[in-house]
């Protein structure tokens, strides 16, 4: 189970923790998904978006 978007591809990225005594550490940010049901092509489907993409209405979620 990846952590990617299916509408946009957002996905991890990778960067460095910076300390206040400039001390670098690896860390991860990781993008904020959900699952949403919705109507694609005439049938249910439950796929993992991105908080944006679903205020954006990129898809309607089915209620």
């Amino acid at each position: 189970m990846s952590r990617r978007c299916e509408i946009c591809g957002k996905g991890t990225v990778s960067g460095n923790k910076v300390s206040k005594a400039y001390n670098h550490t690896r860390r991860l940010w990781k993008p904020n998904l959900v699952k949403v049901k919705t109507i694609l092509n005439g049938s249910t489907v439950t796929i993992k978006m991105c908080t944006r993409c679903l205020r954006s209405g990129y898809v309607v979620k089915k209620v």
